[in-house]
């Protein structure tokens, strides 16, 4: 007759199988993580040397990737939706970018809240592939959007406001509402030279934009001071 006995594990051997248990899954995790990273570097070098329709392959899985490893609600799903949209946008497949666009931006407003910089960042970006299909209406409301977001959340200098000034003005430009866009333009002017000085290239790139505006109306003068300003700044090392 044999009596009846049962395994018990020590305290310590317990811990060790509970460490060994969480290491396992904390190496997967990371492997997971450094694939999905390996990924968007590759999608970016793809992307700078033209190769855009394997971009776009690689911008999709790294997308699904991203929704595996942290799910479909997570901050990373949303960064790389934007990827995936920039990539979209040079392939002139703009519903697929506008898709990948609103669905990172409500990513981004679930987990920060309608009001915050990084949904700002993706309302400028989504109204920046309105303007280039000359959807102009529906860009100045996302251009206004994040501008309003920016004025309200960021310090009056800070760069990104003068990202916003800048678009909302090329975009007045574009619709020649020329006394719209002057002020603006040198809002951004103000903002960039304060924050990132004076021989920063986004300074020479509003310099630029203010020296075609000023060309549009005829101002031969001012336009040409502008680009020369600009083109001095390009030259500096």
């Amino acid at each position: 007759m044999f009596s009846s006995f049962s395994l018990k594990a020590r305290p310590a051997e317990t811990l060790f199988i509970i460490l060994c248990i969480s290491l396992y899954f904390s190496a997967m995790a990371r492997a997971q993580q450094d694939q999905w990273q390996q990924l968007n570097l590759e999608m970016a070098r793809l992307f700078r040397q033209g190769q855009f329709a394997r971009a776009a392959e690689v911008g999709h899985r790294a997308v699904a990737a991203a929704e595996k490893i942290y799910g479909p609600g997570h901050l990373n799903v949303a960064i790389a939706l934007n990827n995936l949209a920039t990539v979209y946008r040079a392939l002139d497949r703009y519903a697929a970018a506008e898709s990948c666009y609103r669905r990172s931006l409500t990513i981004k407003e679930k987990n920060f809240g309608p009001m915050h910089p990084r949904v700002a960042t993706t309302l400028n970006n989504l109204a920046g592939l309105y303007r280039q299909q000359r959807k102009y209406a529906q860009a100045e409301s996302l251009y206004k959007r994040a501008l309003a977001i920016r004025e309200k959340s960021l310090p009056a200098d800070h760069p990104d406001l003068g990202q916003s000034l800048n678009n909302l003005a090329l975009l007045y430009k574009e619709e020649k509402r020329y006394k719209e866009a002057l002020p603006l333009y040198n809002r951004a002017l103000e903002i960039w030279e304060k924050s990132l000085g004076p021989d920063d290239p986004n300074v020479a790139t509003v310099l630029e934009n203010m020296s075609q505006l000023y060309r549009e109306l005829g101002q031969e003068d001012r336009a040409r001071k502008l680009q020369e300003r600009a083109t001095n700044i390009h030259r500096s090392p």
